[in-house]
């Protein structure tokens, strides 16, 4: 397969509203993003994101509750580091700007742009812009800025420089998507030389720092006032680079060297060579429809570009790309965007999940506030690992973040028996998940039925909470139970001393295994069906009144409470365990369900279309797949949600992927087995994408009527393969 020259340009995206344009064009690399502000007429104090960067601020209750998460967590919006200013000589100040193109190359991180800018005079000239983020060297980020006469043609004064912000003023929002502004940090900045600038920023509550450096890559370049004569018609060129130090490291390096080495071009070759190892392991080809292919490149280019890769950091919820939910990690991480990485990239697997380890501490205090005396319940939404949500029914009470770590765990070993992580990580973080389910849960007896319960919990619908028994977190519960026992017994199969580390017995296992086998989990037996929960049939239906555009999303029209006694899904819930755990019903079950709970969901939640659409792929409806995956696919680049300005919906885009692979392919891993299921719609001719499985990488051709899976590098897999239902042998392509 022949990598395409993807690109993507103003022809592509919804509108050119500049805040909408500063997400869709932004480039990170996991450790920081910079929001494709326009240079000239962009806010110069915001525009900058710093993974896990963050500032604390105490949540103010009117009637607080022990156990209450007691500070947010907010990510700091800091300077743009695009920023430009330029004067004519005269001292007018170009204040007006036009973006005229803009081209992010996605198989390179070349973001180009051009821009005509104006004096309130009239005076006009052009700004070209190209800028790249080192992917290899994490600390970078360059631009060049090209000046070109168009009605002036004589001296100009640019300067550049990291502004100091003064204190903004927060904007309100009953959005509760939206980020807060966290209070203004200590800012220190000064300039080593004429063409090196120092900018050192410290949170006052949290006491974290970043320092970065500036510095010009033009030789002899000033940067508080460098002239340009523009009066022989020609072009110049400016470049500049920025370093963006690690959280907490020395306020001081050796500018010098560190800008000798990483230069323009060098930072350009760097993020090249990343992406052309992306593309080698996870190249998606959509063929017969270009503008959804490159919807899907978009895609996996964002999801890449996101993800911490320091064991230290997670996904946020909007990534880098804009500071909407104040930069916080949820359960979106294991549950849509970390299969990607299991299958194309678990070096980076591996470190996501790590970062969930370091919260160990945090988690188990967790617990404990909540009146459970023994294991661990990671934060609903986090920074640093404590609890930031200040609305529990919603936050705190979605005790499934639990399992679905859990579940990631598991997939992660599954496919790369990586017993060396599992010793050392996960088995601690599934064994303490199982622990809290043991003694969170409890018993009930019914008729001569001993069942074992979950109470007053929330599902990953949010419009229905504090329920009893929700069919996906009992589920997800189940299988954390069975995960610690099959887990405990590949350690002891390494090592027959191997859990006394963990203070483990088999007798302890036989009690996980017992209530495995004993977690109710709630059916209909009239719809034959599984209930969300036990009332959640019980209750009326959303009014058809209120079911109108103007009212979606359902929480900025609604009080909660009237949201709660309805019986409306914001996003899959129950499908969603019906997607993870597809030897569960058959497909007759499979249809009955889908079928009602596609009644009563709004998918107001980004993370509901793509389950609808893996779904409808299962149950042969491919056009209906089709349907819904068309809206995963595209939309931040229709900006379909309506807050794309407020950064990427992350999570969609990795359910973006997951439509394609799970959905139209079929694929789930099963028993060591490796299946494909074909499911391509009409609309697309052809379907092909790469995975990594173990140590090879695969990639996977499908048609109307064939179905192909070859080995493109490493060894053939011992997992045996299924395609459409039969056993195949793979083949290597030499």
């Amino acid at each position: 397969m022949t990598i395409k020259n993807y690109h993507l340009t103003l022809r592509d995206v919804a509108s050119h509203d500049a805040e909408y344009l500063e997400t869709v064009f932004s480039l990170a690399n996991g450790h920081f993003g910079v929001r494709a502000n326009d240079p000239i007429m962009g806010n110069p104090i915001t525009g900058t994101l710093i993974n896990g960067f963050y500032e604390t601020s105490p949540i103010t209750y009117g009637e607080a509750g022990i156990g209450y998460a007691q500070h947010h967590q907010t990510i700091l919006n800091l300077p743009d580091l695009r920023h430009l200013t330029i004067l004519t000589e005269h001292g007018h100040r170009f204040t007006k700007s036009r973006r005229t193109t803009a081209n992010l190359d996605l198989t390179s991180g070349l973001l180009t742009e051009k821009y005509t800018l104006e004096t309130m005079q009239g005076e006009s000239i052009y700004l070209g812009v190209q800028s790249v983020i080192g992917q290899g060297q994490q600390n970078f980020w360059a631009v060049s800025y090209t000046i070109t006469p168009e009605n002036y043609q004589g001296i100009l004064v640019v300067s550049k420089s990291i502004a100091v912000p003064a204190e903004a003023e927060e904007l309100k929002s009953a959005d509760p998507r939206k980020s807060r502004i966290a209070g203004l940090p200590e800012c220190e900045s000064d300039f080593i030389t004429q063409d090196l600038q120092r900018y050192h920023v410290k949170t006052r509550r949290t006491q974290e720092s970043v320092t970065m450096y500036l510095g010009s890559l033009t030789p002899n370049c000033s940067l508080l006032r460098q002239p340009v004569d523009l009066s022989d018609g020609r072009p110049h060129v400016l470049e500049y680079e920025v370093y963006v130090g690690d959280v907490g490291e020395q306020n001081t390096i050796d500018p010098a060297a560190t800008f000798l080495v990483n230069s323009w071009v060098g930072l350009q070759k760097d993020s090249r060579d990343f992406w052309d190892d992306v593309w080698d392991r996870s190249e998606v080809t959509v063929s017969g429809n270009d503008e959804l292919n490159l919807a899907i490149y978009y895609n996996v280019f964002q999801l890449n570009q996101a993800a911490g890769r320091d064991g230290r950091t997670n996904i946020a919820a909007k990534g880098l790309s804009g500071s909407g939910y104040e930069g916080h990690y949820f359960w979106d991480t294991e549950m849509y965007m970390l299969p990607y990485f299991i299958y194309t990239n678990q070096p980076m697997a591996r470190q996501l999940l790590f970062y969930r380890f370091q919260t160990l501490p945090q988690a188990r205090m967790r617990a404990r506030a909540l009146g459970v005396d023994n294991g661990a319940l990671f934060a609903w939404r986090t920074i640093n690992g404590e609890e930031a949500s200040p609305y529990f029914p919603a936050g705190t009470a979605q005790y499934h973040i639990d399992a679905d770590i859990a579940y990631a765990v598991g997939r992660y070993y599954e496919i790369t028996r990586d017993l060396d992580f599992i010793i050392q990580c996960g088995f601690e973080m599934v064994l303490e998940t199982a622990r809290f389910w043991e003694n969170f849960g409890s018993w009930n007896q019914v008729d001569t039925t001993s069942r074992f319960e979950f109470h007053t919990v929330t599902g990953p619908d949010e419009y229905t909470a504090l329920v009893n028994n929700n069919y996906y977190t009992n589920r997800l519960a189940k299988h954390n139970f069975n995960l610690v026992v099959s887990l405990a017994h590949e350690i002891l199969a390494d090592d027959p001393n191997g859990l006394e580390p963990f203070g483990l017995s088999e007798a302890d296992l036989d009690v996980f295994s017992n209530l495995a086998d004993h977690v109710y989990l709630p059916y209909s037996r009239e719809l034959r069906i599984n209930e969300q929960d036990d009332s959640f049939l019980n209750k009326p239906r959303w009014p058809l009144s209120k079911s109108t555009p103007e009212n979606f999303p359902l929480l900025l029209h609604y009080h909660p409470l009237t949201i709660y006694r309805y019986q409306v899904s914001k996003q899959a819930d129950t499908l969603l365990a019906d997607y993870l755990f597809p030897e569960d019903l058959s497909l007759d079950q499979l249809k009955r369900e889908y079928r009602y709970y596609e009644g009563v969901t709004t998918h107001d939640s980004s993370l509901s279309r793509s389950i609808f659409s893996i779904l409808a792929a299962r149950m042969d409806d491919p056009e209906k797949a089709y349907r819904y995956f068309m809206d995963t696919a595209r939309m931040d680049l229709v900006n379909l949600q309506k807050n794309t300005a407020d950064g990427l919906h992350l999570a969609n885009l990795g359910g973006s992927w997951l439509a394609l692979v799970a959905g139209f392919s079929g694929f789930y891993v099963q028993d060591e087995v490796v299946h494909f299921n074909n499911h391509l719609p009409q609309e697309i001719s052809e379907l092909t994408y790469r995975m990594k499985i173990a140590e090879s990488v695969l990639e996977i051709s499908l048609t109307a009527t064939t179905t192909n899976v070859t080995v493109i590098s490493g060894p053939i897999p011992t997992y045996g393969v299924s395609v459409n239902g039969e056993m195949i042998s793979l083949v290597k392509v030499s």
